[in-house]
């Protein structure tokens, strides 16, 4: 497990606080990469309205769930499993943010994104951590702002609203995952 670093999660906040003007009030956020939950905590003591916190190793479910009972956060909800299944089971886009912070160097990004559209609306706004740069991002993801801090490369972006997606039914999750890009 790698937490994120106090210095990037503090650039998270800062930045989600302006794009949100200061408010955490109301917002959904799913951290799909729960690990100790930092970055999910941190949404719910800023005023997130629900945080559902996904995460499928025993040992991180079982200290966020008792971490969760010693905070009695009646925002958070954990969910034991694979980042991809809770996705594909999302009834309709419901997170203002979705938090990526998968192990590196497993292609999880890659894997991912034929269904961010399940999880976000157009608009909406995606944390993403990464071994490597940012710089494969599909074009329905728009960079907002990024950084480094170590091995780690870091960013927020834009989910676009014209894009293919798995929520608009207009993306084929049997073709090339470049087609992510292309416009509606």
């Amino acid at each position: 497990m790698r937490p994120t670093p106090d210095r990037v999660r503090e650039t998270l906040f800062n930045w989600l606080s302006h794009f949100w003007d200061g408010s955490f009030a109301g917002r959904q956020v799913l951290d799909l990469f729960a690990g100790t939950g930092a970055l999910g905590f941190e949404a719910a003591s800023r005023g997130a309205t629900r945080v559902d916190l996904v995460e499928r190793a025993p040992a991180a479910l079982a200290a966020l769930r008792a971490l969760q009972t010693r905070l009695q956060s009646p925002a958070i909800h954990i969910h034991a499993g694979d980042a991809c299944a809770f996705l594909q089971a999302l009834p309709a886009p419901a997170y203002d943010l979705v938090m990526l912070d998968p192990p590196f160097g497993e292609g999880w990004l890659q894997r991912l994104w034929p269904w961010i559209g399940r999880a976000l609306p157009p608009g909406g706004l995606l944390y993403l951590e990464s071994g490597a740069p940012l710089i494969d991002l599909p074009d329905c993801v728009q960079l907002l702002r990024q950084g480094r801090a170590g091995q780690v490369h870091y960013g927020l972006a834009r989910f676009a609203a014209t894009q293919k997606t798995m929520n608009n039914g207009m993306f084929d999750p049997n073709s090339d995952s470049s087609n992510l890009a292309e416009t509606a």
